[in-house]
């Protein structure tokens, strides 16, 4: 028998980036075309431009650097729909180009390319243009009157004006890709049930949001608005579980997702902000090496606490 001696890791399977980035990308065209059916051509147009000018941006700066050009992974196609799907369906075209160019280049790229950024490419943009642009980015009519959304009227406990239902359908204003409970729901488990993401960090964003919501108000409908408010569901599935951004340890990721519900609701029920989402993920991606230092497996045959 011929023994052939290689370096770890030894066990090897057919899952390679694209073929995860091409499952993100099916898990989340439910509710982006949940969104675009409610914005209409505009809100197409936007998610178009956004995949687009994030492909462009990667495959530009990887030949300027004269690098191989990674396209083909597809990994720019999800930031820039991530993008696309964090904008309002009202925001001039400018804004989504901008945003995947901050996202591929300035926090992408800079830092090495994929499994370099230490925080979210998609977030960061969305952060980015809060700053940036923050009128028609808090601007979430889809007729030439703005509405409220809903996460504003619960900051401001003033009674939701639309249905449990319709929130859990998806029937209200918000960004393109995050009013559709339901569908977020769907393709959340789905990346659950075929093993691209991990169950632990979207259940204990989610359930730690529920329990600080329904501690602080007491009622259960309040907390039901939101958990489908803003983009915690998006957040939860598509954001806060990103490979390169998020912890490797199981009990990482319960104190991870942890950390970003509470972050969520402090920022939403006590900050000037409505929306926390954003921020609580990229402070805990900031987080995550602290993290896993923390939760680390003791090395076999080495006391806990020891160092090399």
């Amino acid at each position: 028998m011929k023994l052939i001696g290689s370096s770890s890791p030894h066990i090897r399977d057919g899952v390679s980036t694209r073929r995860l980035m091409l499952c993100v990308i099916l898990a989340l065209l439910p509710s982006c075309a949940v969104g675009v059916i409610r914005g209409g051509w505009h809100a197409l147009a936007i998610v178009g431009v956004a995949v687009a000018a994030a492909v462009a941006a990667e495959a530009g700066f990887c030949a300027l650097r004269r690098q191989p050009i990674p396209v083909g992974d597809w990994s720019a196609v999800v930031t820039g729909l991530l993008v696309g799907m964090n904008m309002p369906p009202t925001v001039p075209l400018y804004i989504p180009a901008a945003g995947s160019l901050f996202a591929v280049i300035i926090v992408k790229q800079l830092f090495g390319g994929l499994g370099g950024n230490f925080v979210n490419p998609a977030l960061t943009a969305r952060a980015f243009l809060m700053a940036a642009w923050s009128v028609p980015m808090t601007f979430f009519g889809t007729d030439a009157v703005s509405s409220a959304t809903l996460l504003p009227q619960l900051t401001a406990g003033t009674p939701a004006n639309i249905s449990l239902l319709d929130a859990f359908i998806g029937r209200m204003d918000g960004c393109i890709g995050e009013t559709c409970t339901l569908a977020l729901l769907l393709g959340g488990l789905f990346l659950i049930a075929i093993r691209v993401i991990d169950w632990r960090i979207p259940v204990c964003f989610l359930g730690s949001t529920a329990i600080f919501s329904l501690l602080v108000s007491g009622n259960a409908a309040f907390t039901l608005y939101q958990m489908m408010a803003g983009g915690l569901m998006l957040g939860a599935f598509f954001m806060a579980t990103d490979y390169v951004t998020s912890p490797v340890t199981a009990w990482g990721r319960v104190l991870y997702g942890i950390g970003c519900g509470v972050i969520t609701c402090v920022i939403r029920f006590y900050g000037a902000y409505p929306e926390g989402t954003t921020y609580a993920i990229l402070l805990m991606n900031v987080a995550t090496p602290l993290i896993e230092k923390i939760t680390a497996p003791r090395v076999f045959g080495r006391k806990r606490g020891r160092h090399a």
